[in-house]
């Protein structure tokens, strides 16, 4: 009989589980965001998040969490219960960089999340602080080889402080590194001339850089980036080598069900399909996935396996390691 009951209380509370998906989400949803409050990851999680909270019915709170280069609240995130009330916007540093980076990850970026979509990807910018007498690509690394400039960066394994071992190991220059908690504390320095330069994402960068409180030197891809249309691309500028894309997408925890990952898919899409959404994005330097297989959690689990491919022996040859 007690062997029965406890039968009868497991097939109830499994097939509970499919009900509780497809009422999803009954209570307000928590979105990690493991940076710096004003950064690009968190301007990214609020406007997606106010137009989710309209779809989906209920508050989408941001929680900025930051902290061992991201990875202590992508940490929390994929410890979370997996029921989707729990979410975390990552990027190239949380979700690959950081696999080489960090001898004891506490997370596995590829099999501790549910991909969900990727959000955005946007090329970094070079600015210097207003006064810093140089013009141009060139000007920085014939200064820099004078003396060692000081660069910001968002911490170890962000997508900063990437581009700027790239910059160094391309241009032959040794610059001092000052680490931050995130980009947005970094900028506040450089606005107030305490740092010289910093790579910096478009889509958190370009406010400053319109409104003359930074300079901008180069962006780091091919083409020229929509915000900053006059600022010319390291290919341009005579470095064609350096060349980063970084990248920004919604996981949760691994075993969150598929019925509730493809309501959160369904509710990124309707958000950047919105054009005052896709227009403060666009205005903003951010390159939306297009619409279509892009935008699946298969592809977001693609790229994450081909990033950290790609970014894990990088980093093992410079030597480079977080504690």
């Amino acid at each position: 009989m007690r062997a029965l009951m406890f039968a009868a209380a497991a097939a109830a509370s499994l097939a509970a589980a499919p009900t509780q998906a497809q009422q999803y989400p009954q209570r307000p949803i928590s979105m990690i965001v493991p940076f710096a409050a004003g950064g690009p990851t968190d301007v990214l999680a609020r406007v997606l998040g106010q137009h989710m909270s309209q779809t989906l019915g209920q508050s989408i709170i941001v929680e900025d969490l930051t902290g061992a280069g991201g990875t202590l609240g992508s940490a929390k995130a994929a410890k979370a219960s997996p029921d989707g009330y729990t979410l975390v916007m990552g990027n190239i540093g949380t979700h690959a960089a950081s696999v080489g980076l960090y001898p004891k990850l506490p997370y596995n970026p590829s099999s501790d999340f549910e991909p969900i979509m990727l959000i955005a990807t946007t090329p970094m910018v070079l600015v210097v602080k207003k006064d810093l007498p140089v013009g141009t690509l060139s000007d920085v690394i014939a200064l820099a080889k004078q003396r060692r400039i000081t660069q910001g960066n968002a911490g170890t394994g962000s997508a900063s402080h990437l581009t700027t071992l790239l910059f160094s190991s391309i241009a032959h220059v040794d610059v001092q590194l000052v680490p931050y908690r995130g980009l947005s504390q970094a900028m506040n320095d450089l606005l107030a001339g305490q740092i010289e330069t910093m790579f910096d994402q478009v889509i958190s960068s370009s406010p400053h850089i319109l409104n003359g409180g930074v300079r901008p030197i180069a962006v780091t891809s091919p083409t020229r980036a929509k915000a900053i249309p006059n600022v010319p691309t390291t290919i341009e500028a005579g470095l064609p080598e350096l060349q980063t894309l970084t990248w920004t997408a919604l996981f949760a925890p691994k075993g969150t069900p598929k019925l509730i990952i493809d309501r959160l898919n369904a509710a990124v899409d309707q958000a950047m399909k919105d054009p005052a959404v896709a227009k403060r994005l666009d205005d903003l330097g951010a390159d939306l996935p297009p619409p279509g297989d892009e935008r699946s959690p298969q592809a977001l689990a693609r790229l994450v396996s081909a990033e950290v491919a790609k970014w894990t022996p990088l980093i093992h040859a410079a030597g480079v390691a977080a504690e």
